[in-house]
This record gives C-alpha cells, structure tokens and sequence, in this order.
C-alpha cells in the first residue's frame, strides 16, 4: 500500500496484516495487488483498517515475462502466452515440457513414447529448420538451457511463451524457433510459509499387440516351411505332426508383452518449500524428489532437485538476487529403442516380446542367450538384459545478479551464471545383441561389451543492462521505456569415450561395470570441442501514447563462433504495433468490453543451431581391430568444413487480436502468421568427395497458419466456481527451396536394407512427407491362369518382384504408371506426418471445498507411419518360428492350407477356402511399406483428471495448518482414436527431423493413477 501523493509504503505480512505512519487524518491510503482492483481509502480518524479488495476477474494487468524484463499482459505487442505454475503442478508429471501438452496454442509437445524419460518434441509454429534441430530456445531464470527435464514442476513460478519475431527477437540469433521462458519461485516479504506435497502413483500398461494364440501360432509355422522350405522337417522338429496340432487347441501362450512391459509401475513424489523474509531479504527453498519405477522390467528413474533464491535489497537502490539449482538423475535400463544404438532395428526389443513363440518349444525356446539360431528371436528377458543402461545426469547452476537505480527512471542491472552439466552413460551389450555378434573383432564376437560415455558441459553467461523509464519526463499521456544491453556466452564441451569387449560370457552389466578390468579394453578417446562463443548486443523501445497507441521496436546483434569474417555478425530487428479500440472515446459507453485490441508484428530472428568447428578441417581420433598392427590413427572429420557457412535466419509476420468481454468472463485471441526461413543450414551430403556431409546455407521453408484461444470463466462464486480454457492451433509448413539441391529421400532404415528411401523431401510440400507404394489389395484366383500344375499372371495384371514369386492371396501393389510392372517407378506420397490442427481444452470446477480438473489435447489430420503393423503382419524367409500379429490370425487372411493340413492349388476350392477373408499371405520376400501402413493418427486424449477437496480453514487454523488438501489423479485416462498402433501420439525415428511420425518398437504407454496432497504452513 502507498500512502497518496508521497513515497511513504509498505507491505502486508503473510497474514495480511500491516503497518503503517502518515501524516495526518486527511491522508489517503492506495491499496493494491496483482489480479484485484486498486482501492483508495481515507484515513480519517481510524487507527484500524480492514481492506477486502475485489477481485479484477481481468487477465490485462497480469504481468508476464518477457524478453530481458516483464509487461502487463495488457500492453503486450508481440504473440506471448503463458501459464502458471500451479496448472502445471495439477498434471502430476515428472517432466515440464510434457505438462504443457495442449495447453497453448500454437505450441505443439509431442512424446516420442512412453519411458520416463522419452523425448519430447516441443514445435512453436512449425519449426523453420529442416536437418537441424527446430527445437525451441528454453531460458530459465536469464540464463540458457538444452531441456526441461531437469528442473522440477513445484520450483516453478510461470513459463511464458514467445512464439513472434517481436517478441523472440531481442533473443536474436537463438529465437526463430520460439523462446520458451521459465520464472522459477522466489522469496516472499513477510511470515515464513512452508508448503508439503507429496502423492503416490501405480500405472499399468495402456495397450498391447494383439498376438497370435498357440494354435494359431502352430498353423502358421506349417504354412511357412510348405512356403518356404523343402520338406517340413524343422516344423516336426518342435510341433510334431500336423495331426498332433490339437495339443495347441485352447492352450494358453505366453504373453510376453505382459511379463516385460506388465508390472505394476510406481511412482512417489515429494516436494518442500519454504519461503519468507523481510522487505530487506527473502527467500525460496524448493527440494524435490520422484522415485519412479516403470512399468518395463529394469526400467527406473529418480530424480532430485534442490534450489535455493534469496534476494536482498542492500539499500533504496541496490536490489541483489542469488539463485542456486542442483539436479541429480538417474535413469535405469535400455528401453524398448534407442537413436544412438549400434543397430537401431536389430536390438529392437519390443520385437522380441510380440514375436517371440507364445509356448515353450524344447530346444528352440530358453532364456540362454545360445539359442538354436542368431536370426530366430531372442528371448524377451535376455534382450532387455543384453541391452541394459545406466543414466547419471547432473546439474549444477549458479546466478546471481544486481539491479541499481542510480537515476530516477534509469535502472542498471549485471547478471551473471555459470551452468555445469554432467552425463555418463553406460551401456551394455550382452551376447545376443547384433554388436557383439557383428561389429567387433572377430575373435571378440559373441562376447559381452561395454561402452561408457562421460560429458561435460560448462555454461558461462554474463548480461548487461540499462533501463529507462521517462515517465517522469513525458507526463500521463505518454510511456516510454528504452532497454539497452550486451551479453556473452561461453559454452565448453568436452567428451570422453571408451569401450570394452570380451568380458567372461557369463558378465551380465552389474559384472562388466564393476569389474570393467575383465574386459578387453579397446580404446578411450577424449573429444574437446571447439569453444562455442556468442557476443550480443541488444536493444529494445516500447512506447504508448495514452495507453491506447502501442509501439515496439527491437534489434540485436549476435556475433558467434560457428561462422567466420563477415558473416559472424547476425543483425535481427522487430517492430510491432497494437491500437486498443477499447480504450477510444467511441468505445467507452460498450460496457461489456474491457478490451480489443489489434496487433501487428515484423521481424527477423536467427538460427546457429549446428556443430561448433565446421568452418575449419578437424581431426577425429579412431580406434581400428582390423588393420594388422595399428590400432589408432588421426583421420579427418566426415564433414567437409565450409568456411562460407552464415546464419539462417526467420522472418516473420504476426497479426492478432486479443479481447476481453462481459467483465473478464470472456477472453481470448485470434492470431495469423506467416514465418519463412532462408539460408537454411543443412547437412548436405557430397558423395565422391571423400566426405559423407557438408553443411551449408541453402533452401527455404515456409509456415503460416491461424491459432485462437478462448478462456471462459463461466461462473465465479466464493462457494463455487467453472471455468473453460480452449486452444486452437493450424500450421502448414512447406519447402519453397532447397537450393542447389535437387528433390531427395531418406530411410528410417528400421528394416535394415529391407527398403529404402520411405521419406520424401520435396519442394513445394512439407517435411515429413512419407513414400511408398499403394496398395490394391492382394492377387486373387481370378488374377491367373491355371495348367493344372501352376499359376502364370495373365496379361494385363501389373507383375513385380518385390514379393518373391506370385501366386493368389499374394499383396498386390498399384501400378502407378501404368507400365504393368510395379517397381521403384511407381513409389509416390502415401502419407503426411503434420496435423492439420492440434490443440486442448481445460476445465475446471470448485465447488464448497471440492475442485475438478481435467485437461484434454488433440490432434487432427497427421498420419502415422505403423511400421510396427508391417513387421508383426509379415513373415519373410529369415523369420522362421516368430509369431505375428492377430491381422494374420488364419481367419483373416489368404490360405493355402485345408482343414486336414493339405496345401491347395485347385482354383475353385482356394477361392471358396479364402471367401470370407480380407487380408493376403503374409509370407513373402520382403517387408513392404505401403498405405495400407500408413494410419489417421488424429486422436482425442484426457491427458490428466484431477479431483481434490481442501479442508475448511476454520478446522486446520488451531492446528497452525494454513491448507491442507487431498487430490487423486489419472493421466493418460482414455485416448480415442482409429490409429490401430499402441499409441497413435509416437515417433521412435529422431535421429533427423526428416522422419517423424515412426511407430516402430516404441515403449508402451501407461495409465496412472496418483493419490496425494497438499499442505501448507
């Protein structure tokens, strides 16, 4: 509160409660507070005031977090959304960047799968790069970070999101792909409050693969050596005879799926906060700790988090801020896939868990890693044993930094960090792994490895600024506030690699990480990457006039280390302006609008995004077992350096609309942009050249699209209350250019060298475009003519050898060109990655004491690209005694085989035999992607429910208790959907932003449900 007309103020204390000198009875006390209305009260002769201030039910003087400062959410130019960190303690996640799924629009978060710590692709607007990384830049605090991952969901205060070049591109060279800013908690004036939270979560697989029962599994093996073999011989060696196939009617098999991915999944977490202080010094102590035991056998994750801010104001000028953050990780077991593995498509456990045999079969069938044959499966508690890994992952964080109004208006401020990063990874490859049984030296194959790899990332910032506010100067009508700075980031990296072969067969991975001196230690290598250094300048002008006229304008200068000569200076400049309709003459007397108003940015934002050192020739030390005597050398990097290499840089263009009707009950904005990215930095191949890659600047991308939101406070009683929270996004990406390259392809490679070439890039379409062949359903009876003893395509029908030999009931592919053969010539676009709309809605309830929350995402339009379907629905002649999927259960698709184990040719008696089915043979010679593969992956999910009730505070006061709550939680509670896959909200192919919407081999989600509470002191 603020005594009228002077500078004479205060503070309450956490209860509220306040004191207060003035000057006399005629003095007018003004009382304020962020969210309520500003209430002006005199004095008089009472001694005692007791102030209720009313409730704005506005969001205009919400103050958000902008770039180097903050705004009332009021006077923002740029396209900013945010929210608190209370919705996101709601979700009960573990991770932040996945708690933000479909809460604001035009943001897309998307998770790879389902383990604790899976990728989570965050998109502002498309994303603008094409082979680097369009991944958001994520501040916390000032200070620069690669992820969310290690900071805790309780620690943090607001996220705001910058998604226009007004608002990113004070960011400069690191904002065209949006600015994600977290604020994490700080003190707090008066009483000390503590605050407890803790809940207890048990999840159980969402979904499984459909498999084939024993029988089912029995029948398809005959079939298979009558397709692929010459006698039957290893059918009889494990069934027996056909006529013993009634041992398998109505046997119950294993399900694997179940024994890997079934266990009863755990989750404890538990937060503490305590915060306080005076108006001279105060504090924010946050400790965070999740214990997390996943549904996958040797699978966990821990994490804690301790953080400590405390602010102190040294005198009527000088404000000065400490914050300390430390995380520590642990993350157990190798998951389902990986993108860094030796073999993304041999060691692919999900595989073993569906296709492994449903039943026991002697000598073909063990937990020994020796089994019958390298190319048969590998028993499921083997494979996630044999690819066992261990995560430790640390984080050390140190910011301080100073504020001092030397002038009336004119504020310096000096900020410094410095960000420590530490990561080891151990990852084990046991005997069955296709490493050990290809990779290594030959007398070491079939032999468990080691490899260990230790990082480390130091981060030092410092930043420098000067704001002036004229105010003072420039009288009611005007604002005008100026913003200078510079800023220099120093990031080092240096990386130390080793492996070790031929440990004791019988090692598992506690064995060789313990006794790592068993081993056969081959190499260790220490990487020190050249030094990535950025130095910025930056400047920023916000203007209003009669808070109806609003200016911004911003440039900044980066200059880095990546590039050379002239082109290491970036320049990026922004302007935007909004009127406020609501605030003209013309628009007083409409008492039902608070606000409208127009906005309209311009602005260029940059991308470094690529490895440092590629501007100049680098030797890569190499270890070798296969040249006699040498066993290391130096050789050069496998990427061309390019000393011409520049900045790629965004251009965009933002038109919104915010308004504000009915005293707050309704709000919202309407936003249409367009971003397009130029000097695309691409990693280009240069076949022939001695090299694998080249970067260089070349090619464009396009994105434009609309996104709204709406907000609903529907009812706002003190006893209850109902509100609704909706967001809209639609992007369309494009290629306009990919310079002096011509169209080009690339494989996911998920099939080894089964085939190629399944994603497209294209100019004129958007990236992830998927390329395959169509399908036309499966050859049938009438499709051949019959001499009695074999089959010939007649003329007319499209031939190909894809498949191996034709017959009836084998795929049939569509004849694109019309040539009558199908083959590379006929491949065409099948399928689209992108959505064509994506967005959530959120609702939320309170009633006496109760409070309701549900939250719910979508996606609508993508494709998924199910490669999962083609390998469980096709048998190939390297995949003897796998079972398959229950698409090919013997009542579903194409058969030769009769009743009594006979293998029909007769035209009529096959074509009677398959009448009621739809599906082709699955045994063929290859695998096959085609549309039949590609699936709508539009889906509707209730990504969290939430439902709490809080004890009166009348009960809990005696007890010293300030609010003591109860809730229970479910996430992932129902996804609706046609996507036939485990999941259809995947990508498991991330090496390169070429290939998403992959469903190959992912972890399987879970369903959890938590119980916990809150407590406050």
């Amino acid at each position: 509160m603020l005594e009228k007309d002077t500078k004479n103020s205060t503070q309450t204390d956490f209860d509220g409660k306040f004191t207060i000198r003035v000057k006399g009875s005629s003095s007018v006390l003004v009382f304020s507070f962020i969210g309520f209305e500003t209430l002006s009260k005199a004095v008089g002769q009472n001694s005692n005031l007791n102030i209720v201030l009313k409730d704005e039910n506005s969001t205009l003087n919400e103050v958000v977090v902008i770039g180097y400062g903050t705004a009332k959410k009021g006077d923002l130019t740029g396209s900013v959304a945010s929210i608190g960190g209370e919705d996101l303690k709601k979700t009960n996640m573990n991770n932040v960047a996945e708690s933000l799924t479909g809460r604001v629009a035009g943001v897309q978060v998307t998770s790879s799968e389902g383990s604790p710590d899976a990728a989570i692709n965050i998109r502002i607007r498309g994303g603008g790069s094409l082979t680097q990384d369009a991944s958001p830049l994520i501040i916390v605090d000032g200070f620069p970070i690669a992820n969310l991952n290690d900071i805790a969901p309780s620690d943090i205060e607001t996220i705001t999101v910058l998604k226009d070049a007004s608002s990113t591109a004070i960011y400069g060279s690191r904002g065209a792909n949006g600015v994600i800013l977290v604020t994490t908690k700080k003190g707090k004036d008066g009483k000390i409050s503590t605050t407890f939270n803790s809940f207890y979560g048990f999840k159980k697989i969402a979904n499984t693969i459909g498999v084939l029962n024993p029988e089912e599994y029995a029948r398809l093996q005959y079939e298979y050596v009558n397709r692929f073999k010459e006698d039957d011989s290893s059918y009889q060696q494990y069934f027996g005879q056909w006529s013993d196939r009634d041992l398998y009617t109505g046997m119950k098999g294993n399900n694997w799926q179940k024994q890997v991915y079934g266990r009863l999944g755990e989750t404890r977490s538990r937060d503490l906060g305590i915060r306080g202080g005076t108006d001279k010094v105060n504090f924010n102590f946050n400790y965070a700790h999740i214990d997390e035991k996943t549904i996958m056998i040797g699978s966990e994750y821990k994490r804690n988090n301790l953080s400590l801010a405390v602010k102190n104001k040294a005198t009527d000028k000088i404000d000065l801020s400490f914050t300390v953050r430390y995380s520590d990780t642990e993350i157990k077991g190798g998951g389902t896939n990986e993108q860094n593995a030796k073999s993304v498509s041999a060691d692919a456990r999900l595989r073993n868990s569906v296709a492994y045999a449903p039943i026991p079969l002697e000598g073909l069938t063990s937990d020994n890693t020796d089994e019958a044959d390298a190319s048969f499966l590998v028993h499921p508690f083997v494979a996630a044993a044999d690819n066992d890994r261990l995560q430790l992952r640390k984080n050390f964080n140190v910011l301080g930094g100073i504020s001092y109004k030397i002038l009336p208006g004119l504020q310096l401020g000096s900020d410094l960090g410095l960000d420590n990063y530490y990561n080891q990874d151990y990852r084990f490859y046991g005997r069955s792994t296709f490493y050990v049984r290809n990779q290594v030296a030959a007398e070491n194959q079939g032999k468990p490895a080691l490899a260990l790899l230790d990082r480390k990332n130091v981060t030092f910032r410092i930043a420098n600024t000067a704001n002036y506010d004229f105010k003072k100067i420039l009288g009611e009508d005007h604002s005008l506030k100026l913003l200078a700075g510079q800023e220099l980031i120093k990031i080092n990296s240096t990386e130390l690699t080793s492996e070790i072969h031929a440990f004791p067969l019988f090692f598992d991975f506690q064995s060789a990480k313990n006794l790592s001196s068993q081993g056969d230690a081959q190499f260790t290598q220490t990487t020190y990457a050249p030094e990535d250094k950025l130095l910025s300048f930056f400047g920023r002008v916000n203007y209003d006039y009669k808070n109806r006229y609003l200016f911004t304008a911003t440039y900044r200068a980066d200059g880095s280390s990546k590039f050379l000569g002239k082109n290491r200076w970036g320049y990026f400049p922004s302007a935007a302006v909004a009127w406020k309709l609501s605030e003209e003459d013309f628009m007083k007397n409409v008492s039902w609008l608070k606000l409208l108003k127009l906005r309209a940015s311009y602005g260029q934002a940059g991308n470094n995004n690529i490895p440092t050192g590629q501007t100049s020739l680098l030797f890569n030390p190499n270890v070798t077992t296969w040249v006699e005597g040498v066993s290391s050398f130096w050789a050069p990097s496998k990427t061309m350096p390019n000393p011409d290499l520049k900045w790629e840089t965004t251009i965009t263009q933002n038109f919104g609309l915010d308004y504000e009707l009915f005293n707050g009950k309704v709000s919202g904005s309407v936003e249409a942009y367009k971003n397009i990215t130029r000097d695309l930095l691409i990693n280009f191949n240069v076949p022939g050249s001695g090299y694998d890659t080249q970067y260089r600047n070349m090619g464009e991308t396009q994105n434009t699209g609309i996104e709204a939101s709406l907000n609903l406070n529907i009812i706002n009683k003190p006893n209850y209350g109902l509100s609704l929270s909706m967001n809209f996004g639609m992007n369309k990406n494009r290629i306009n250019s990919l310079g002096v390259m011509n169209d080009f392809f690339w494989s996911t490679n998920w099939a080894s060298t089964a085939f190629a070439d399944d994603y497209a890039v294209r100019v004129g379409q958007p990236l992830g475009i998927m390329q395959g062949y169509k399908s036309d359903g499966r050859y049938e009876v009438s499709d051949f003519d019959y001499n009695g003893t074999s089959y010939t395509l007649k003329a007319g029908v499209p031939n190909t050898t894809l498949l191996g030999t034709l017959a009836p009931g084998v795929m049939k592919l569509k004849d694109i060109n019309g040539d009558e053969v199908v083959d590379a010539k006929d491949l065409t676009i099948i399928g689209n990655a992108n959505p064509k709309h994506t967005g959530g809605f959120v609702l939320n309830a309170n009633a006496y004491g109760f409070d309701l929350s549900a939250a719910f995402n979508y996606s609508f339009g993508n494709d998924v690209y199910n490669a999962n379907k083609i390998e469980y629905s096709t048998a190939t002649e390297n995949t003897q005694y796998r079972n398959l999927s229950t698409l090919m259960a013997s009542d579903n698709r194409w058969t030769n085989l009769n009743a009594a184990g006979e293998i029909v040719t007769d035209p009529a008696e096959l074509e009677a035999l398959n009448a009621n089915t739809t599906l082709w043979s699955p045994f063929m010679r290859n695998y096959v992607f085609s549309d039949w593969a590609v699936e709508d992956g539009s889906f509707l999910r209730l990504n969290t429910l939430s439902l709490g009730y809080t004890i009166p505070a009348d009960a809990l006061s005696k007890y010293g208790i300030a609010k003591l709550r109860f809730y229970a939680t479910a996430n992932n509670v129902f996804v609706i959907t046609k996507y036939s896959g485990l999941d259809p909200e995947v990508s498991t192919i991330r090496r390169t932003p070429l290939t998403p919407g992959v469903d190959f081999a992912p972890f399987p989600r879970s369903r959890q449900v938590s119980l916990g509470l809150n407590l406050n002191f």
